[in-house]
């Protein structure tokens, strides 16, 4: 009898424990999910959070903004990471499960179109890049560069870039189908420093080298102009970004199902603190301004 009344004891601690650590951490832990483009850069938020507030608990997965928004209408994740916008179908599914999108603007992100150090471009006007793209100019010197067929590096259908990439600069047309597909920035990145004939898209934050602030010394950044008239600018250039100058550039965005309570909400202030926006900063990608932080901070209530 002392043994049974012994092992109900220990049972029932056991339960506690667990009850008050490691299931009960489970479903405090923030799960965030989606675009690759800003993965690194809200892992890297959610580590400096945590430093701050111990006992918070955030795990970030990619796998693209549609993925993100998926998970977000099918209720697996409290936060959706996406470089676009969504799309009309993803709307109608949210009304559809009731789920009341809050959506908020973390960095800006000047997209970046890069090619192998030893191509000697240093610019383009989009409507090129979007006929490279589209399989319409498939070699180099067509656009003034040395006579080697172009090799493609994009990203998966499921990425918000792939989606922005073909909106504003494709033109809203079909990808050559001789573009290889990359799972991420960090693939398309590798691919073309490997590829002398190489040319890949990504987000600014991943042709800076963080430490020295500057572009990376393995591949070169095209300055990109909007047609023949106008002046060619770099993504690294923050007042062409910002004033529209630059052409490829696009807001970044979190999502809620919902007002944002309990630690999601503290972690989005923390992302739109003067903190929190030092850390996007730092990391390669461009900071909001106060109107947008000002219209997070009134989408919260």
């Amino acid at each position: 009898m002392k043994g049974k009344k012994l092992f109900l004891i220990g049972t029932l601690l056991l339960g506690f424990i667990f009850a008050s650590g490691t299931v009960y951490s489970a479903k405090r832990m923030i799960q965030i999910k989606g675009s690759d483009t800003i993965v690194n850069l809200v892992q890297i938020l959610s580590e400096e959070f945590m430093a701050r507030n111990p006992g918070k608990a955030i795990a970030v997965m990619g796998g693209g903004s549609g993925t993100g928004i998926a998970a977000l209408i099918n209720g697996t994740c409290d936060i959706a990471n996406h470089s676009r916008p969504m799309k009309s179908k993803e709307k109608i599914l949210c009304k559809e499960k009731r789920v009341d999108t809050r959506t908020f603007v973390i960095a800006i992100d000047g997209l970046s179109v890069i090619v192998h150090k030893d191509n000697p471009l240093k610019e383009m006007i989009m409507e090129k890049i979007g006929a490279i793209y589209r399989g319409d100019i498939t070699n180099w010197k067509e656009v003034g560069g040395p006579d080697m067929v172009i090799s493609l590096y994009g990203r998966q259908s499921n990425s918000g870039t792939f989606v922005f990439f073909q909106e504003h600069v494709l033109g809203k047309q079909d990808y050559s189908p001789h573009m290889k597909r990359m799972n991420g920035n960090a693939q398309i990145v590798e691919g073309v420093i490997q590829d002398k004939s190489g040319i890949g898209y990504v987000g600014v934050g991943y042709v800076i080298d963080t430490k020295s602030r500057k572009i990376r010394n393995d591949l070169t950044v095209l300055n990109v102009a909007k047609n023949a008239e106008s002046k060619a600018y770099s993504p690294m250039d923050k007042a062409a970004v910002d004033s529209g100058d630059y052409p490829v550039a696009r807001p970044l965005f979190q999502s809620t199902n919902g007002k944002p309570e309990g630690d999601v909400a503290l972690f989005i202030k923390f992302i739109n603190s003067p903190e929190g926006q030092k850390i996007v900063e730092r990391e390669g990608f461009f900071p909001i301004g106060k109107d947008i932080i000002s219209d997070n901070f009134k989408n919260m209530k």
